[in-house]
């Protein structure tokens, strides 16, 4: 099969000793002369032909006999795609029965349930690498970056040569940025074993990092080479390729790792952002709403799909307002979604909604300790609004804050408080005159 698909390609070839292979072992269980491997063979057989229930069922058999062959458990669990097929399982109480559960919830992305299955299997197996490596997965998946960087710090500590899952590590400190991190990490897994499909792809992170797509790019390849089926691989040659501008390579890139595993978020989000980028908004539409229902609580889904409706092409405005709420509801890190929707608001012609989220993206940066043309804006139209409200002190508030800078917001500010000293009568006015410089 390898020979005739070549190293990444598809492969129409079929093996022709299914038939045969699954009349004798069908025949050895009809007369229970069949161990629990002959069953995870019949298993696979089963699988590879289309008989997914009847696979199911025969690999069920398998680990009933022989709870400890976990290749029969995780090829149990690609044929449950669904928590009622999961559910639907007659499986013997056993430990490994927990650790096959706290898998297939993370597949299913019941991140709290997998993590909580874990942390309980930890009790027993403390001192577990793997248990370790899957709870970093699982708050990954939740986005709780920090803590992962922490365990996988430990890992390490633990396990110096450890390359398994070490691309995970690399996406953590990728996306912190961290170059003097990722370039140890590749270093280390480069002298460990440079033939791992784990160390390509830390080692082609580093070079996307640097700038590098190309040679990034050669390094996803090798990756794939080494296993065609290493899903990141596809999906991180695709945000290469996104990069590169190379956008047929990028679209071919998604959906094969789509076609690996339809539950990859990332590859919808990015097949999202090509059409995007082709101007086919609603084609781009549909791919990130396939990503947000598989990720919903990552802001940057949220944002994308609000984008594409926020576009002159489309000015669905509503459906963007929908969108950056949700977005701002799942801690936007970006801190993208209060100011669209204090824009949107603006725009539709909704003064107290605009105030309310203008007030709230400036408190964010004030909590963050960011200045920008955010901050200046957000000032402007309190000012301005709190103003037309009549609530002279708030407004007062805001323009003394616009005195600290230096552009022509300084002025506005200036002309708003002369304006408010005329209307006025009760209440004391600054001495507008003699504002500091």
């Amino acid at each position: 099969m390898i020979e005739l698909e070549g190293p990444l390609g598809k492969s129409d070839a079929v093996n022709r000793e299914l038939v045969s292979l699954e009349r004798e072992l069908s025949t050895l269980r009809k007369n229970a002369a069949i161990d629990p491997f002959g069953l995870y063979l019949y298993g696979l057989v089963l699988k590879e032909k289309g008989s997914d229930s009847l696979a199911r069922t025969v690999l069920v058999e398998a680990v009933n006999s022989y709870p400890w062959n976990w290749n029969a458990w995780s090829e149990l669990q690609s044929l449950c795609t669904t928590i009622d097929s999961l559910n639907s399982l007659n499986l013997n109480n056993h430990w490994m029965k927990d650790f096959f559960l706290a898998s297939a919830y993370q597949e299913l992305r019941m991140h709290n349930e997998s993590l909580a299955k874990y942390e309980n299997l930890l009790g027993t197996f403390g001192f577990s690498n793997y248990i370790q490596a899957e709870i970093a997965k699982a708050r990954y998946s939740l986005r709780e970056f920090e803590q992962v960087e922490a365990i996988f710090e430990e890992l390490l500590r633990n396990d110096p040569y450890r390359v398994e899952d070490m691309d995970m590590y690399s996406n953590v400190l990728y996306a912190k940025e961290c170059f003097s991190a990722l370039s140890y990490l590749a270093h280390r897994v480069f002298m460990t074993d440079k033939y791992r499909p784990e160390s390509c792809c830390i080692i082609g992170n580093y070079y996307s990092l640097k700038g590098q797509h190309e040679k990034s790019v050669m390094y996803f390849r090798r990756a794939l080479k080494l296993n065609k089926n290493y899903l990141s691989a596809w999906t991180l040659m695709g945000h290469e390729f996104v990069e590169m501008k190379n956008i047929p390579a990028a679209v071919d890139a998604y959906r094969r790792a789509v076609d690996i595993n339809s539950c990859d978020y990332r590859a919808w989000y990015g097949l999202g952002q090509t059409y995007e980028m082709m101007g086919m908004p609603f084609y781009a539409l549909h791919y990130f709403r396939k990503s947000v229902f598989l990720q919903p609580n990552d802001s940057r889904l949220w944002i994308a799909m609000a984008q594409c409706y926020d576009t002159e092409r489309l000015s669905m405005l509503e459906e963007a307002i929908k969108c950056y709420r949700r977005a701002a509801n799942c801690n936007d890190r970006e801190a993208i979604a209060l100011h669209r929707l204090a824009k949107l608001h603006y725009e539709l012609g909704r003064p107290e909604e605009a105030a309310f989220y203008y007030k709230k993206d400036m408190e964010r940066m004030e909590a963050e300790e960011r200045e920008g043309p955010n901050m200046v804006e957000a000032l402007l139209y309190l000012a301005t609004y709190y103003k037309a409200q009549k609530r002279f002190e708030e407004a007062e508030a805001y323009c003394t804050r616009l005195l600290d800078y230096t552009g022509p917001e300084k002025e506005t500010a200036k002309s708003l408080l002369r304006g408010m000293r005329t209307a006025q009568s009760n209440i004391p006015s600054m001495d507008v005159e003699h504002l500091p410089p």
